[in-house]
């Protein structure tokens, strides 16, 4: 049988306050022709669908128009809450959406009621079965090891341990004549970040080691790291990475989804499908002359700029006049370097001008433009009662 793993849409990311709705629209209408393309007999959505635990309406739109045009292929469609999603939401959605033949999975379920997903692939009649292991964080982790295996669980060594129970307790049906597919939003140990993860739910006490997974599953669709990446395990585990870079820690990703052909008894076989749709993330270095030689070729990327001189006055300006999609404008920090020791403290007792401590401001801050000075000197003059044109 064949299927198709992607993750981490973040459907509704915003970029420095810039909307990308068009561009999420336009990656999501790639994914659903690539399985038609393929004829796939699966679909697995490894979490994050939305960029926010309380998506906008346009938001919340898109990922379910993409959910049912995905469907409407005559593929399995399932899809699992990342640590982004407010899984509740998902799980109400779920008597609805399985109407459409879409599975959703919130939060974590025991075997017999939703942790375990069953069909036939259409192409092939082949069994499948599907362990789905949404987010589940550190705080509801014990909960959801005691609801799955049913086992006291404080006693657990650690939010690893509380893991490998829940996972064993859904895969322990897997069976020889099965496809057996493990579908997890997690960080597992050793993983490559991608650059736009929440930190705070991927490391400390949020990975596990990918031993967790067992030797009987085919395949192991991973998501919340961004990076496509494989890593070492018993069996085949596989981020996707994100379809769309969601900031510019992420402009060197390659953006894929995995098209897999798995069998029983047989290793399953992986090819990237690249997603081209949206648009380029990228970072320009110089100088506002080496700046302007580089405009012609930035084309519709978001840029990243990083100015080579020391800040003035209507700088950001001209760098935005010849890079119009530069969504951020900074000083090299080697330009930017406060200037050490430019005036001596005043002592106790000693008062400073206004225009002596706009100047060390400027100083301290790299800010080295006569017009500024000026600039500042007329005004206060102005609402100091010094000039009244």
């Amino acid at each position: 049988m064949r299927f198709l793993h992607t993750s981490d849409w973040h459907v509704g990311k915003t970029l420095k306050g810039r909307s990308r709705l068009d561009e999420q629209r336009e990656v999501l209408r790639e994914i659903v022709q690539v399985v038609r393309d393929e004829r796939v007999d699966a679909v697995l959505v490894a979490g994050d669908l939305y960029d926010s635990a309380a998506p906008g309406a346009p938001a919340q739109q898109l990922v379910m128009g993409a959910l049912l045009a995905l469907a409407e292929t005559g593929a399995q469609v399932v899809a699992i809450a990342g640590n982004h999603d407010h899984a509740a939401t998902l799980d109400a959605y779920r008597p609805l959406a399985g109407h459409a033949g879409i599975t959703l999975v919130g939060g974590v379920r025991p075997a017999e009621n939703g942790g375990v997903v069953r069909f036939e692939a259409r192409s092939t009649g082949e069994p499948v079965t599907v362990a789905v292991l949404p987010f589940v964080s550190q705080r509801y982790a014990v909960r959801a090891a005691e609801l799955v295996s049913q086992t006291p669980a404080e006693s657990s060594a650690g939010y690893d341990q509380l893991v490998r129970d829940v996972l064993g307790t859904l895969t322990a049906s897997f069976a020889d004549h099965t496809v057996n597919l493990v579908m997890a939003h997690l960080t597992v140990t050793g993983g490559a970040f991608g650059g736009g993860e929440r930190a705070a739910q991927s490391i400390f006490e949020y990975h596990v080691p990918a031993s967790i997974f067992p030797a009987e599953a085919h395949y192991v669709a991973l998501g919340h790291l961004h990076r496509r990446q494989s890593l070492p395990a018993p069996c085949p585990v596989h981020y996707c990475g994100a379809p769309l870079a969601v900031d510019f820690g992420e402009q060197d990703n390659t953006n894929v989804v995995c098209l897999v052909e798995a069998s029983p008894g047989l290793p399953a076989k992986v090819r990237d499908i690249p997603i081209t749709s949206g648009r380029r993330l990228r970072t320009l270095r110089g100088t506002v002359n080496e700046l302007a030689e580089l405009a012609p070729e930035a084309g519709e990327d978001y840029l990243r700029v990083w100015v080579r001189e020391p800040a003035r006055a209507g700088l950001r300006d001209e760098v935005l006049e010849l890079l119009p999609n530069a969504l951020e404008v900074r000083i090299d920090p080697e330009f930017a370097a406060p200037v050490e020791g430019s005036r001596p403290a005043a002592g106790p007792g000693v008062e400073r001008t206004p225009g002596e401590l706009f100047d060390q401001y400027c100083a301290e801050h790299g800010v080295a433009d006569e017009r500024v000075a000026a600039l500042f000197a007329r005004l206060h003059d102005r609402v100091s009662g010094g000039d009244t044109s």
